[in-house]
């Protein structure tokens, strides 16, 4: 047998030189503004996390993070530039479960393969999802709005931030555990469907905490229930769907994502600096402020919950017939 030292060698170093980069690479990082993609309109509650996210990660690194808002598709058109950009995290993705663990389900075709295109870097938090009714609406309670949807026979709407959301599935699951029967309107993310809902364009509507909060506080609309295994601090009169009688909980996460291929120090150094940031007082109070709950979690835990998530809201797609085009 012939025996090749040299080439040994070559091999050591080359894998030395490599590690040692990808390590210098990981200490010089950010090293310059990094774009975070946020692929739903301003005013969301993807853009509600992202935002005090990024001016913490501005302050604490010394360059800027910079939002940018691209919505459309239901999160598929701003997820899958991500999936096209360089990968050495100058580019991230901050969203909501829809476009990485729902409409892979949901879409028939879509540009991009999560699982395969992206990897995940850390949960940031996770939001009940509260029924909030316009106040012209006559009903002050989940058992008085049943019995108005059921008055209206297959003519009663709620409206979504857009198909395949936490906040359209939750919906599903409502219509399908009260076998009512209702009109899903679809918008392009949380703030236009609000909007209307203000203007009472649209009788109700499912949305996280972190974007339906302030307009509760105000009173422009009213909440009827809550979609967590337990009452919100900040909406303590406002019961369950459980102790309402139906067994709904459901949850709204949102997750920071970048392209495939970034080196894992990278990675892990990202996870690390938004992680310090989440902890902050500031962004504390943030998640006080909205009603959200503080995840945190390793590249490697994350990506673990979104495959489980993944198989679940696939179920979920399936039983309620759900489909675009």
């Amino acid at each position: 047998m012939r025996v090749f030292p040299s080439s040994g060698k070559t091999l050591v170093f080359a894998l030395a030189a490599t590690v040692l980069s990808t390590s210098v690479f990981a200490q010089t990082w950010p090293s310059d503004t990094v774009t975070v993609v946020v692929p739903w309109p301003a005013g969301g509650p993807s853009d509600i996390a992202a935002r005090p996210l990024a001016k913490g990660l501005t302050t604490a690194l010394g360059k800027s993070f910079v939002i940018d808002n691209r919505g459309g598709g239901g999160g598929n058109i701003g997820s899958a530039a991500v999936t096209r950009a360089k990968a050495d995290g100058q580019t991230m993705l901050i969203t909501s479960s829809a476009p990485i663990v729902i409409n892979p389900s949901l879409y028939k075709k879509m540009a991009f393969n999560p699982a395969t295109d992206l990897i995940p870097v850390t949960n940031l938090l996770r939001a009940p999802l509260v029924l909030v009714a316009h106040p012209s609406v006559p009903a002050k309670n989940v058992k008085e709005l049943l019995a108005l949807i059921k008055s209206k026979n297959g003519q009663f709407s709620y409206a979504s931030a857009g198909n395949g959301t936490p906040q359209h599935l939750t919906g599903e699951i409502f219509r399908g555990v009260t076998k009512l029967d209702m009109v899903h309107v679809p918008y392009k993310g949380s703030a236009p469907a609000i909007s209307d809902l203000l203007g009472g364009h649209i009788p109700i509507m499912f949305d996280s905490t972190i974007a339906i909060m302030p307009h509760i506080k105000s009173g422009k609309v009213k909440p009827i229930a809550i979609s967590g295994n337990k009452r919100s601090p900040l909406l303590p009169d406002v019961p369950t769907f459980a102790e309402a009688g139906l067994p709904i909980e459901s949850y709204a996460w949102y997750g920071m994502f970048v392209p495939a291929k970034t080196p894992k120090a990278v990675v892990d150094k990202i996870n690390a600096e938004t992680q310090k940031v989440m902890k902050s007082p500031d962004f504390q109070r943030v998640l006080a402020d909205t009603g959200t709950e503080y995840v945190g979690d390793t590249p490697e835990n994350f990506a673990k919950f979104v495959q489980a998530e993944t198989t679940k809201w696939s179920k979920v797609v399936k039983d309620s017939g759900a489909t675009v085009d």
